[in-house]
């Protein structure tokens, strides 16, 4: 009697998760290159890595091939994607682009400081920079992030990408939660901690606060929710 294992479903043989993700990631580097930065910028080795706190970061000639060549990095955190919209996940993208021309092209600031030249190399491209998350924040710093220029270059060459209907179909799973009907909002199961203080952080800097268990609390600096920490 001969025993077969089952094949998976052809349509699982199929799939191909990876490829489905990195190359259109290769193709929105490749198109931004193209619209922002006149196609100077040599290829990257595009991640995606969890890293607390951040949307992405660069680090310049971290990976080398065989031959020697070096590559630099630009990761995505890809635990973020679920709850940003496609252009703002590909703002993140163009964000490191800026530090990846900085580091081949410009001078930049020691260690994770942002300085002048980069704030005005990410204005210039439609990205401005903001140390609060929203305008008129600080331009400059260890921590900045940026907005989305509405109508600036960043912003139309996004349009013409999506316009192909170029997506991102591989998302990250959130932790599960129990939303309330009618609401929309996620409503935590029964926690045995009612009543008890939780210690909160946030996600962006060391800021930490003590609240009873289903407080909602922002940091001001950062306009980040602050999270429950163990």
């Amino acid at each position: 009697m001969n025993i077969h294992t089952p094949l998976p479903a052809t349509t699982d043989i199929q799939i191909k998760p990876t490829r489905e993700t990195y190359d259109r990631l290769q193709q929105a580097y490749e198109h931004f290159n193209k619209a922002l930065f006149e196609g100077t910028l040599p290829n990257a080795l595009i991640t995606l890595q969890r890293r607390k706190g951040t949307f992405g970061y660069f680090a310049g000639a971290k990976f080398q091939r065989d031959d020697g060549k070096p590559a630099d990095e630009i990761a995505l955190n890809p635990a973020r994607f679920h709850d940003r919209s496609l252009k703002e996940i590909l703002s993140t993208l163009v964000h490191e682009m800026v530090h990846l021309w900085q580091h081949h092209h410009g001078e930049p600031g020691r260690g994770r400081y942002h300085n002048r030249e980069w704030a005005e190399k990410m204005k210039a491209i439609g990205l401005q920079p903001t140390d609060s998350g929203s305008e008129g924040g600080s331009e400059t710093g260890e921590r900045v992030s940026h907005v989305i220029i509405e109508k600036g270059l960043f912003d139309a060459a996004a349009d013409k990408l999506l316009a192909k209907e170029f997506a991102l179909v591989w998302k990250e799973i959130p932790e599960a939660s129990i939303t309330t009907e009618g609401e929309g909002e996620a409503q935590p199961a029964a926690n045995p901690k009612s009543g008890q203080r939780v210690r909160y952080c946030c996600p962006e800097c060391d800021l930490k606060a003590w609240a009873k268990h289903d407080a909602r609390l922002v940091c001001g600096d950062h306009m980040q929710p602050m999270v429950p920490k163990d």
